[in-house]
């Protein structure tokens, strides 16, 4: 599950192109499937949504929740991937995207009648 965050009149115009971009960098980095995007927008009133310092209105926040499994290196080549395809394709600097892994244990995650542990017929892998 992905969750991103930004402000209303920047992020409404961009959210197809952006989860475009996220999904992608997902399916090459982490193997994900066409099919398993799963992603929910947050736009924000400005007055809602403060950002750090030497931030532009275009400050977007990606939390990106996952099975817990995968590398360090893959993790941190999904943040770097993100970063430079966010830029190439929607012209965002990096200084305004902020991108949050957070990871939980399998057993942690329910989907189709199960948790994460039980399921054995997942796609791709999350142990890379």
């Amino acid at each position: 599950m992905i969750v991103i965050y930004g402000i209303r009149h920047r992020l409404d115009p961009i959210k197809a192109r952006l989860s475009a971009v996220i999904h992608g960098c997902m399916m090459d980095v982490f193997g994900l499937p066409e099919d398993k995007r799963a992603q929910r927008f947050m736009p924000m009133d400005a007055e809602d949504f403060f950002a750090p310092g030497g931030r532009s209105d275009a400050y977007t926040v990606i939390e990106i929740n996952m099975m817990a499994g995968r590398t360090t290196e893959t993790q941190k080549a999904l943040i770097k991937r993100l970063f430079a395809d966010i830029e190439a394709e929607l012209g965002i600097a990096p200084v305004d995207v902020e991108i949050i892994l957070k990871e939980q244990p399998p057993h942690c995650w329910g989907f189709r009648g199960m948790t994460g542990d039980e399921v054995r017929d997942l796609t791709y892998r999350v142990d890379r």
